[in-house]
């Protein structure tokens, strides 16, 4: 089992409970613990669960991390039709498992469908059944639904008592997240660590409550409506991509500005409603703490130390066996672990090569690929097997020249014969062009980028430097003009909304 003493320890203890209801808040302290006794959930790492993933077990898993958060095409549909959809007798017998394993889960959610299933955990859709009980300050579209109505005209008590009816309660819903028994318990414990200390973070899911069962755990989540990616980002024009990544970038400064790296950035886990144009964040199963069981890399080095190295490294190698073509049969060289989890397609170059000291702008890497696939309409826009056509993919782009010293970076020396992959590489511009299949026909305004696209451009030429020490950061993405937002615009549109009340 990993060790925890490496681990930063937030700034506050961590305690996950249940959220206090409403109707019990007293300044009483006594009162407020003896109503919640029982309830309250301190999660430790149980020590029935034996062992820890090793690290190239750990590798190989994330190799094809899946969509976790993904919800079926009719996910935009009426909440009512969930309930008449079909649910295979699979699911409902483990829907029904898992009411009966944890006591009282029935009187606080109702399980109405499985919305997502991965290799570490499966998501269920629930109904908050006591949502009105509880505190819910998490709960966005509740902040966004208060308005006060303009006074009615006054009616008389006798009409006002024929004509009223009872509200209808607006029911709430919630995501259950069962992570399988598989994941070990430091790699949950550090889920849900790290979402406690996200709380109140902007465009960052927020972890509601958590509860173990003996080794079974399940993490309460905010359910957020969302559109499948695949069908909205053909259409996407670029005010709508501005506002796409504004709200993206904006959960990544909060996320970097706490020290973590989310580590599988990617469509499926950021879930976005094109209509009320608002993204969240969510899968926090792979983040991690920067800094956490890092060894020093070439790449943090200055330029004239990193040319030294090089140069010392050749000249042994060169003394030692001499310069041969191909690799040595048996490479007595000492190997190199580095954490490469991630999704194939939007892993970043110091992930592939194997950098020991990852900072967070391996995020900003991929965010910069979520750009690249809307700007081509291409999904996905990578699609390697493995790391290495994954490199492939990247020089294609970027050229062999400037992908060797990417390598070299990072003590690695990239070679390749693939006579497909010159040495310069493409420009983003006519790789949008060629995608989109602007370089045909006879219309000659269309062979060329407006100005807008030209600026999208430009912001994805800086998320996806292959140094990542000149790859902008998130807090420098909001304050690119790409993303900028005016004040005047801001006072405009404020002034349409009273226009409009």
């Amino acid at each position: 089992m990993a060790s925890l003493s490496r681990r930063r320890v937030p700034k506050e203890p961590f305690h996950i409970h249940e959220d206090t209801p409403e109707d019990v808040l007293t300044d009483n302290v006594e009162s407020e613990e003896s109503h919640t006794q029982g309830r309250n959930i301190e999660l430790e790492e149980p020590e029935s669960l034996e062992g820890d993933e090793d690290q190239e077990n750990h590798e190989a898993e994330d190799d094809d991390e899946p969509e976790e958060e993904e919800a079926p095409d009719d996910e935009c549909d009426s909440d009512s039709s969930d309930e008449n959809e079909p649910i295979d007798m699979t699911v409902q017998h483990d829907m029904e498992k898992l009411n009966e394993t944890f006591a009282q889960f029935r009187d606080n959610y109702r399980l109405i469908k499985r919305i997502g299933e991965g290799t570490f955990s499966t998501v269920y859709k629930a109904e908050d059944v006591r949502y009105e009980r509880f505190n819910n300050s998490w709960d966005l579209d509740a902040k966004d639904s208060q308005w006060t109505p303009p006074p009615l005209k006054p009616v008389s008590h006798s009409q006002s008592n024929s004509r009223s009816n009872p509200p209808r309660r607006q029911r709430k819903f919630v995501a259950i997240k069962k992570i399988y028994v598989t994941s070990s318990p430091s790699r949950i414990l550090n889920e849900l660590e790290l979402l406690h200390d996200l709380k109140d973070s902007p465009s960052v899911c927020p972890l509601i409550t958590a509860f173990r069962q003996s080794d079974q755990v399940l993490a309460i989540l905010p359910y957020f409506r969302h559109q499948d990616f695949r069908k909205y980002y053909p259409n996407m024009t670029v005010p709508d991509i501005k506002i796409y990544f504004r709200s993206l970038f904006t959960a990544l400064a909060a996320v970097h500005d706490k020290g973590i790296l989310h580590r599988d950035i990617k469509p499926t886990n950021f879930l976005y409603d094109p209509d009320k144009q608002r993204g969240v964040l969510v899968d926090f199963g792979l983040a991690e703490r920067e800094g956490i069981d890092h060894k020093p890399c070439l790449c943090h080095l200055d330029s004239e130390a990193r040319k030294q190295r090089i140069r010392a490294s050749y000249a042994v190698n060169a003394s030692n066996t001499g310069p041969q073509a191909g690799y040595p049969k048996n490479d007595t060289r000492p190997s190199r672990r580095a954490n490469r989890a991630g999704t194939r397609g939007f892993r970043a170059p110091e992930v592939l090569f194997k950098c020991t000291e990852q900072t967070t702008k391996i995020d900003i890497w991929s965010a910069g690929v979520i750009l690249l696939t809307i700007l081509c309409k291409r999904f996905p826009f990578f699609n390697s097997a493995d790391d290495i056509e994954a490199m492939i993919e990247i020089a294609t782009i970027f050229g062999s020249r400037r992908m060797r010293a990417a390598g070299q970076l990072h003590g690695c020396v990239f070679e390749t014969n693939i006579p497909t992959i010159g040495g310069s590489g493409f420009s983003f511009e006519k790789i949008m062009l060629w995608s989109t299949c602007r370089t045909d026909g006879g219309n000659e305004k269309a062979r060329f980028l407006t100005d807008e696209e030209k600026a999208a451009v430009e912001f994805l030429q800086r998320c996806m430097e292959l140094d990542p020490s000149r790859r902008i950061s998130a807090e420098e993405a909001l304050r690119h003009d790409f993303l900028r937002v005016d004040d005047d615009d801001e006072a405009d549109g404020g002034e349409e909304d009273v226009m409009m009340l």
